[in-house]
């Protein structure tokens, strides 16, 4: 059976640093110090210190407009249309970016699939043709979406890519994840539901998968759904926006889960001969319970603590970021496993092997 690889990834992000223009917004939304101070000491702890947005923070936050354009203005935040007209704006912007970061080159001519990622936006003709045209790719390029699956989705669709180059070998397929996650705001005076806001920024990752034995084997996947917690990640369209319910009791959801399940996602494998660690950073609170369920050193899930960090969660291209940072300092012949979780609550998870 051909083995598929993940070659390279490439990643992009819009040019605005919002993290802190975000947490003062939030302060002035409470009336009362109680709240003001449980919401700032949850952010201190949050392990974020940059998120990004394609949207320019306001100078005074705390005024009537969180951004510098007024897209998000107190009492006036904008219709579900009026963010989808953003979205297909600058969602393409982006996905080209981290298309045309992945440096192609004359290997363009040879893609034959591209899946795109995405549970943000929505549009047609979509990001898949509009990658094809400005990237200058073949139109009879195969086409897949992704849609509406959450944090989890990328890690699918690296799945759908090996199945394709396990079916046609000659296959070199484009996998694109862009997420703008802080579309999504919604004017709220509760703590939880603001904190949840905390978390996102945006972002874009592509990543090429096909025989060539360069990057990471693609060796195993695994999906599963936990029973009775169907509610603790909800994404609704509604008039305002895509609302998103994110229960506190996820972290432990997850660890739970993990601990339960912890032979058959890493497939009889012990956690200690997993040098590599990409778990998807939902948030310090989940890392934290899968360093606990897994019974994990410190230091392995320093790369995704990283990507936290500096970007915040990029909802499906966060794990595609993790990746990279791994793939960069990687050693031959080493063993990996990336995780991913989503509504369900579900989890998708990979393991992988550094090519020799």
């Amino acid at each position: 059976m051909t083995t598929a690889y993940l070659n390279r990834i490439a990643t992009a992000v819009p040019e605005n640093d919002v993290h802190d223009c975000f947490v003062r917004y939030a302060r002035s939304r409470f009336s009362d110090n109680r709240r003001q101070s449980v919401f700032q000491r949850m952010a201190e702890r949050a392990q974020i210190d940059h998120r990004w947005s394609f949207l320019a923070p306001a100078a005074q936050p705390e005024g009537r407009s969180v951004d510098a354009d007024g897209f998000y203005t107190r009492g006036r935040f904008p219709s579900t249309a009026q963010r989808m007209a953003r979205y297909e704006k600058n969602a393409v912007t982006l996905a080209v970016r981290a298309v045309t970061a992945l440096n192609l080159g004359s290997r363009a001519d040879s893609i034959t699939h591209i899946i795109v990622v995405s549970c943000t936006g929505l549009f047609a003709p979509g990001i898949d043709l509009e990658v094809i045209r400005q990237c200058h790719l073949s139109p009879s390029v195969e086409r897949t979406v992704v849609g509406f699956m959450g944090c989890q989705a990328a890690i699918n669709a690296l799945k759908l890519a090996r199945h394709i180059v396990r079916s046609a070998p000659d296959a070199q397929v484009l996998v694109v994840s862009v997420e703008l996650c802080t579309l999504h705001l919604h004017e709220t005076d509760d703590v939880e539901r603001m904190l949840s806001f905390l978390i996102f920024g945006d972002g874009a990752a592509a990543a090429l998968v096909s025989a060539a034995p360069e990057g990471l084997a693609l060796e195993r996947f695994h999906a599963f759904v936990e029973g009775g917690t169907d509610g603790l990640i909800t994404w609704n369209i509604g008039d305002q926006g895509f609302d998103m319910l994110l229960s506190g009791l996820v972290p432990k959801a997850v660890g739970t889960a993990l601990h339960a399940r912890r032979d058959e996602v890493l497939a009889g494998t012990p956690a200690g001969a997993m040098v590599h660690w990409a778990v998807h950073p939902g948030g310090r609170s989940v890392l934290d319970s899968v360093q606990s369920a897994l019974g994990l050193a410190a230091a392995a899930l320093a790369p995704s603590r990283a990507v936290l960090r500096q970007f915040g969660n990029m909802s499906s291209a966060t794990v595609l970021f993790v990746l990279k940072a791994i793939m960069e300092t990687a050693g031959r012949g080493d063993l990996g496993c990336a995780l991913s979780f989503g509504p369900g609550l579900s989890a998708e998870s990979l393991l992988f092997r550094v090519a020799a």
